[in-house]
């Protein structure tokens, strides 16, 4: 029986072709290729996925990173591995737990204390449709951890951010946001059946909402915030769907797979980008879909939604009055 073997040439123009299709599809590489010597910057989340590969980037870029995560273990392995690939000193391991709010504020305190500057920050770390978990504090996992956390979080260092100029947050969402509602009545899921893709949705669009809010607080400063949907990436953040586990999902939707999701690396290059490109000095309380900026859904604009979820959180977090940012 014949066996028809494709050409080595042919098979390299085809795999060639799709890596070019897939880098098309997926938003490519960031366009800068400007580096942040003397940058202090925070990725949380930044022990494995989008987090570890986004601030291994800035490393190579001359930052000084800070990689806050939960797992002290697996966070002082990325930091070595970093300082290994990079050949930049500079990167640090410290501990913080988003599902935490005495956590945060120890992180905070900590980071204010020892840091002159903090140039960028990267709420990147996230948890998607966990089964029904509460934080510490009695809060809903994924409204606790991927909105609220950051929230404080990023309240509590804010002082600082202003004082070290030009300084840019960046708040990882979803496209997910675009089918969110913030439901103010059982924002923690206490009243309803669970259901953790809508309570994921909610709190990608809390991300939004945030960021508009928050933008609108710092007119003036000098601090620019935005939001960011990376794309589709393999990581372990999807570990609770289920995907590719059926024999379907691996025969059938594997190649649509290759194509359509994106590396942990180039899933990075947005955060990257927003983080790094001169051309977004001074661009504030934007979407962006990867690298684009694009108008996100309606809900995620509204004023009052997001002056109500601000002071709702602020609340809920139990933020004093002259720690939150207030209208200029």
């Amino acid at each position: 029986m014949t066996k028809y073997i494709l050409p080595l040439s042919i098979a390299g123009t085809v795999i060639g072709g799709m890596v070019l299709v897939k880098d098309y599809v997926t938003g490519g590489n960031c366009p800068s290729t400007a580096t942040v010597s003397g940058k202090t910057i925070i990725v949380t989340g930044a022990n494995t996925g989008i987090g570890k590969e986004t601030a291994q980037e800035l490393a190579r870029r001359g930052g000084r990173i800070i990689l806050a995560c939960r797992n002290m273990e697996k966070c002082e392995a990325a930091a070595r591995e970093i300082r290994g690939e990079t050949l930049n000193h500079q990167v640090y391991a410290r501990h913080l737990n988003l599902a935490s709010l005495k956590s945060i504020r120890e992180f905070a305190k900590k980071i204010t204390e020892e840091e002159e500057n903090i140039n960028i920050l990267i709420n990147n770390a996230g948890i998607m449709r966990c089964p029904h978990w509460q934080t510490e504090d009695g809060f809903e996992m994924q409204f606790g951890v991927n909105h609220l956390g950051h929230f404080l979080l990023t309240n509590l260092l804010l002082d600082k951010l202003k004082n070290s100029g030009n300084s840019r947050i960046i708040n990882v969402s979803s496209l997910a946001h675009v089918v969110g509602e913030i439901d103010f009545n059982d924002l923690n899921w206490e009243k309803r059946k669970y259901n953790t893709k809508a309570a994921y949705c909610q709190s990608k669009l809390a991300n939004v909402l945030f960021t508009k809010e928050l933008a609108k607080r710092l007119d003036g400063t000098g601090v620019t915030v935005n939001a960011v949907h990376p794309g589709v990436t393999n990581t372990e953040l999807g570990r609770h769907t289920g995907m590719h586990k059926s024999s379907f999902s691996s025969t059938v939707l594997g190649p649509l797979f290759f194509l359509l999701v994106k590396s942990p690396k180039l899933g990075a290059q947005p955060s990257v980008y927003l983080s790094v490109a001169e051309e977004l000095e001074g661009i504030s309380g934007k979407y962006f879909d990867a690298m684009k900026q694009k108008d996100p859904a309606p809900q995620a604009v509204d004023d009052e939604t997001a002056r109500r979820l601000w002071e709702t959180s602020a609340r809920l977090v139990g933020l004093e009055t002259n720690e939150a940012t207030t209208p200029h």
